[in-house]
Parts: C-alpha cells; structure tokens; sequence
C-alpha cells in the first residue's frame, strides 16, 4: 500500500472519530480494497502516552468497517481510559495497524518460542481456557523488550503469570502488522 492510501487508512479512522462529535455524515470508502475482510486495529496516543486501543485479530469486518468501528471503539470504549472529548481531538495521533491473520506457533518446548518469535515482526496472543491476551508488533519495539519480557508482558496482558507462556496447555499465535500512521 502507497503512501496515499495510508493516509486514507489514518483519515478515515480520524473521520469516524470527529463525525460521532459533529453527527456530519462522511461517505464511507467503496473501493474494491476496503470490502476485503481484514483484521484491524486502531490505536489513539496524546503526548506520546496510550488513550485507546482496540481493534479485531480475526478478519471479522471489511477493511473499512472494521477501520471504522474500531477507531470509534479506541475513541470512546477503550475501558482503561474516559471516553474522548472533543477538545482532545488536535491531541490524539491515530495509528491503523492492518492484520494477517494469526496463525498457531507449533512448539515441542516452550524454549522454541524464544528463536520463533521476532520483535518487530510478531503479534502475539496467548490463549489458556477463557484468558487471551493481544499485543501489537509495535509494542515490544516501542518498550525495548527482548522475546522473553515480550512473551512475559503477553501473559500479564491476559490476567496470566508471567511465566505461563511455558506451560502446555497455552497457545501462542503469531501475527504481523501493517502500520499506518500520522506523523
């Protein structure tokens, strides 16, 4: 994708943001890219901190919808920050990070895990009975992690030990991004 349509990608997840303040209609894209089931998410920052994540690992939605829903899911659902208000707007820098879709790491020991995983190129979730825990390719870049504290803050993400990416019963998919973003 070419550096206009990653400005398309950004502007339209700005543009449902500002039109849910605005109630102005915007015409939703209907290019032949946009209607291909992707796996999305959308990630607010102000001051270079985080003011909302959320998105979809699974290719749930057309690539516009699901740009579309989960910018204003960032904006306004994101349970670990208040909804975002209208004058935070100019503040928010807003980041489309595009999915493939997450495939199972086939490991005989845990171990393996730390020569299978690359920071920068993986996303991560873990699975163990109803916890799972997501995080983004950019993520472990952003903090300076190697692949062991990586697959340790995975864990605590989904409410797990740190150590639990050792255990049997856990599965590990891995996924890479497509990150699109304003300067």
């Amino acid at each position: 994708m070419g550096g206009g349509k990653r400005d398309r990608l950004v502007e339209l997840a700005r543009q449902a943001i500002e039109t849910t303040f605005t109630k102005k209609r915007f015409r939703e894209p209907t290019g032949r890219e946009y209607r291909a089931k992707r796996g999305v998410f959308v990630t607010l920052t102000k001051d270079n901190e985080l003011r909302g994540c959320i998105g979809y690992p699974l290719p749930t939605y057309p690539l516009g919808e699901a740009i579309i829903r989960a910018a204003r899911a960032a904006a306004f659902e994101d349970p670990r920050f208040p909804a975002l208000e209208p004058e935070e707007l100019g503040e928010v820098r807003v980041e489309v990070t595009i999915l493939t879709v997450p495939e199972t790491i086939s490991v005989k020991e845990p171990d393996e895990y730390l020569r299978k995983v690359k920071v920068g190129r993986d996303g991560l979730i873990i699975r163990q009975g109803y916890r799972s825990g997501l995080l983004l390719p950019q993520v472990p870049t952003e903090y300076g992690w190697n692949v062991e504290t990586f697959l340790e803050q995975l864990c605590m993400k989904a409410g797990l030990p740190r150590e639990a990416w050792k255990r049997e019963e856990v599965t590990i998919e891995s996924f890479r991004g497509e990150i699109h973003k304003e300067e």
